[in-house]
């Protein structure tokens, strides 16, 4: 009885490697097949030492295959246990191992973009910029360790599960996990942007709503304080009780503090969801852009803004 082969750690690593280059040589008749040969070649040169056996075994990876280039991980971990099985003799057919291949990239191709484009790289990004803006080196290395940290560990370990659970992985994919998986990461991602609104997203509208005379003692009296440092303290005292509205004995309202007195980031949030149904409606985004621009500007010109 021959000696069964197995794949090691450093060979499913080798393999892990080379994935992350899924896309490398992407075509538009079977999209990602050249890029999921490579990742296979270690595993196939490992389990099976005949030339003709690695021939065919390259040649029924390249059949079509196109999911999101994360999220394949399980499934290239899946294929290495079915290819092991079949080197080691079991009644393993072309047709089964393509099989497994199109029934797992379905449901995982959905999964990818809520997780990782529109969830994942949205917080790593705002929390880099925010360190950024404040002229901290730790943002942009913040975005590019953590997402590149994220990305290789998840393609490992999600690869490692394939290869241990081997083809019962399937049976869960038809049922409600991937449904769950996909409703939850779209429900963060969706939170995620809307707490980054009132950040990120800035209107100002200027005209005055009323002017009103202040009564003494509501408005830092600027004639009659001590010299020196004594009035400087006095006036920083009285500003930390009265605020931004004492600093004239007029106190002037914007359409801008009546708005934020009602809901704050209210414009900006209204502005957000215009652009977002306008993305729907198929509106170029540069078209969104120079609209933005133009009303920015003439909003200013106007004195509206």
């Amino acid at each position: 009885m021959a000696e069964k082969v197995t794949l090691s750690k450093k060979d499913r690593m080798a393999v892990a490697w080379r994935h992350q280059f899924l896309q490398g040589s992407w075509n538009y008749e079977r999209m990602q097949n050249g890029g999921w040969c490579y990742s296979m070649v270690p595993a196939i040169k490992k389990l099976y030492s005949n030339k003709e056996d690695q021939v065919a075994a390259l040649k029924r990876h390249m059949e079509f295959y196109n999911t999101h280039p994360y999220v394949s991980a399980p499934v290239i971990g899946v294929t290495l246990a079915l290819e092991e099985d079949r080197a080691n003799g079991a009644k393993v057919e072309d047709a089964a191992i393509q099989g497994v291949k199109v029934g797992m990239m379905g449901p995982l191709a959905g999964v990818g973009d809520p997780v990782f484009w529109f969830t994942l790289r949205p917080i790593l990004g705002a929390l880099g910029a925010s360190l950024a803006l404040g002229g901290s080196i730790l943002g942009p290395l913040l975005f590019f360790f953590g997402w590149n940290i994220i990305r290789m560990l998840f393609l490992w370990y999600t690869q490692e599960f394939g290869y241990k659970v081997g083809t019962s992985i399937t049976k869960d994919l038809s049922g409600g996990l991937m449904g769950k998986i996909t409703e939850g990461a779209s429900i963060l991602g969706m939170f995620i942007i809307g707490s980054l609104v009132q950040r990120w997203v800035s209107i100002s509208f200027t005209p005055v709503v009323s002017r009103v005379t202040q009564s003494a003692g509501a408005y830092i009296d600027w004639a009659n304080l001590p010299a020196g440092t004594d009035g400087i303290r006095e006036a920083l005292t009285q500003y930390s009780s009265l605020g931004a509205t004492g600093l004239d004995v007029i106190k002037t309202t914007t359409l801008q503090a009546n708005l934020d007195s009602l809901i704050p980031g209210l414009a900006a949030v209204c502005l957000t969801l215009l652009c977002c149904q306008l993305l729907k409606k198929k509106v170029s985004p540069i078209v969104i852009i120079l609209c933005l621009f133009a009303v920015g500007i003439g909003g200013r010109l106007l004195g509206i803004m």
